[in-house]
């Protein structure tokens, strides 16, 4: 009697191992499916531009790396305050990519020192990271007398072309005009920052220094925001005392965005 218990009970006994062993193997998949996620590393967090005279727009981008195992969306940048512009990677940053948040400080008629956060909201593991910007704005520079003397030994910013034409460009779209910078001076060259009416142009320059003789390649990132032809001066700043302000040209006709003319014409 006992063995025909025991061998009636024994099919059951092997569905409920079968099923206690189906159950661990979906929890561990649950599991690891929870703890597969995108997470943001930032390079660095706070960036210090230091000293500027004021009407400069300091231009910085924060490198960040997903080290993660899924894509991460940048869904919001949000300054602390209204003089620092923001601009991010718009597209899933996959794991092991770098995107970058850009920001562009606006010093004009803010002399004195700045501390600034910029809130970044993403759905990768840690939601919320804050940068921080800062510096100091000195006063805007005078013209200064120099002997002949210092005018021989001050570096020399000099370009081969002062204008750029962009042709046909959508309003709000980004568009980079690269120039060929050289130091004909005799001490180093650093350009220290651009100035723009529109508040639309940002600058990088390939090397931080140029020594005598020395090229570099000077970077203007231009975002239209006025449509029509558009005749954008732009003033580099440097520490060439003969020339300390460099005017450049951008130019583009500038149209409304093609989705926005779908939109309208999907209205009428």
């Amino acid at each position: 009697m006992a063995l025909l218990l025991r061998l009636i009970a024994s099919p059951f006994v092997e569905m409920r191992k079968n099923f206690y062993f189906i159950a661990s193997v979906f929890l561990l998949l649950i599991s690891f499916g929870a703890n597969a996620q995108g997470e943001l590393s930032f390079e660095k967090e706070t960036h210090d531009f230091g000293t500027m005279p004021e009407g400069t727009q300091a231009a910085y981008e924060f490198r960040v790396k997903n080290v993660g195992d899924q894509p991460v969306i940048i869904a919001n940048v949000q300054p602390s305050c209204g003089c620092t512009t923001p601009d991010w990677t718009k597209t899933p940053i996959l794991p092991g990519k770098t995107g970058v948040i850009k920001a562009v400080y606006n010093s004009t008629g803010r002399p004195g020192a700045f501390h600034r956060s910029i809130a970044v909201t993403s759905n990768g593991k840690t939601t919320n990271h804050i940068l921080y910007i800062k510096g100091e704005v000195g006063p805007k520079e005078e013209k200064n007398s120099y002997t002949q003397e210092q005018k021989l030994m001050s570096p020399r910013l000099a370009v081969g072309n002062t204008s750029y034409n962009f042709g046909k460009l959508e309003k709000g779209q980004k568009a980079v005009a690269q120039f060929i910078i050289k130091n004909t001076g005799r001490q180093d060259l650093v350009v220290q920052g651009v100035q723009s009416k529109c508040k639309c142009v940002s600058y990088k320059v390939s090397k931080p220094a140029l020594k005598a003789g020395e090229q570099a390649v000077l970077e203007l990132t231009y975002i239209p925001l006025m449509l029509k032809e558009q005749n954008e001066q732009i003033t580099v700043l440097s520490n060439d005392i003969v020339m300390p302000n460099l005017r450049l040209t951008l130019k583009a006709d500038v149209i409304e965005k093609q989705a926005s003319k779908d939109m309208l014409r999907e209205g009428k």
